[in-house]
């Protein structure tokens, strides 16, 4: 599901990026009190969609190869 989303977003990148921003600034205007935790989804969102594949996700893959 993701690699869909991030080939149907990678065509249009900064519209992509629109939209975790506005689904992050509706979340936080629900769910105030945990605006840091949103914010640091939003970022994580923004970089697996640019490529970068999260960190929490390489360090999975690296603890299943020791």
């Amino acid at each position: 599901m993701f690699d869909k989303a991030k080939e149907a977003f990678g065509k249009n990148p900064d519209k992509a990026e629109q939209g975790i921003d506005k689904a992050s600034d509706a979340a936080k205007s629900r769910f105030g009190d945990h605006a840091d935790k949103i914010d640091q989804g939003a970022d994580k969102a923004k970089d697996y969609l640019r490529g970068g594949g999260g960190d929490q996700q390489n360090q999975q893959g690296q603890q299943g190869q020791q």
